[in-house]
């Protein structure tokens, strides 16, 4: 993995929310890698993921974690975010959390595109290939629970004084962009049978102070597609070039090759064959009581 863009260290002790464009199940892979040098991000954080993944090896896990899992589905949309409040407000400062990770589009790539460039022309939206316009509710939710609330530059009223002494709330969202060489994503099954080519997977950072992010509804859905809009344009220059393009300021982009030990690596490897396997043998024998 090669880092480009802000350098996320410098930030890995305060609280910060994570938005990450969304191509395959090994987007989540790619973030764990990373992260693993960035401090004690990786053991206080919580991940947003689809419900169903809840039905896997690492589902069990993240239920442990403490993740939550939402369930997509203009249906169940109002109630997810009831769910999600709820799960903030019980959670994610009791196993004291730091950063919370999730993918605005809501799905990948591939099954939103149509729809998205659909309700983009609807709307008089731009055109985007590489990413799909996101969704406004749980980045608003999160924003809404996590923050701390201010008042002329200071926490508001007494009990936010007492909540600010204990936690800042969060003061940073992280812009993460993930480009694969020829836009060919990487799945989580091509992660653990490595049945393609090894290849280097580029991932962009881009941090801004949570005070500028604005908290009202429509003026929030714009920030968020200016957010989407420039992720279309460094994709558009990755994949033009095979690098992103300078940050402002910069007559050159500078990158950092994220490395990890092989015998981490091997250990993680054998993690994963041993939890399936054992998630299959418990699958089948459920399956042989009912059946």
């Amino acid at each position: 993995v090669v880092e480009w863009g802000d350098d996320v260290k410098a930030v890995s002790e305060d609280e910060a929310m994570v938005l990450v464009n969304h191509q395959a199940t090994g987007d989540v892979c790619t973030l764990m890698m990373c992260l693993q040098d960035k401090g004690t991000v990786v053991r206080q954080m919580m991940w947003l993921m689809d419900h169903i993944f809840k039905y896997t090896n690492f589902g069990i896990v993240s239920l442990i974690h403490g993740d939550f899992f939402i369930r997509q589905g203009r249906a169940h949309r109002d109630q997810q975010l009831v769910l999600l409040k709820e799960h903030l407000e019980k959670y994610y400062r009791s196993r004291n959390r730091k950063w919370i990770v999730l993918f605005p589009e809501g799905g990948f790539l591939r099954k939103r595109r149509e729809t998205s460039q659909a309700f983009a022309k609807k709307n008089n939206l731009p055109f985007l290939k590489h990413v799909t316009l996101p969704r406004l509710g749980a980045t608003q939710v999160i924003l809404k629970t996590l923050v701390a609330p201010q008042e002329n530059g200071t926490p508001a009223g007494r009990d936010a004084v007492i909540k600010e002494s204990k936690s800042k709330g969060l003061q940073w969202v992280i812009d993460t962009t993930i480009a694969y060489p020829k836009g060919e994503p990487i799945d989580i099954q091509t992660w653990i049978l490595g049945y393609r080519q090894p290849t280097v997977t580029h991932v962009h950072y881009r941090i801004f102070p949570v005070k500028d992010v604005p908290a009202e509804p429509e003026a929030l859905t714009h920030w968020l597609y200016q957010r989407f809009i420039e992720k279309e344009d460094l994709l558009t220059h990755f994949y033009e070039t095979g690098a992103f393009p300078p940050l402002q300021g910069q007559t050159k982009a500078i990158s950092r090759e994220m490395t990890l030990s092989n015998l981490w690596l091997v250990g993680i490897q054998s993690l994963a064959f041993l939890s399936g396997g054992m998630w299959y043998c418990i699958f089948q024998y459920f399956y042989h009581c009912l059946f």
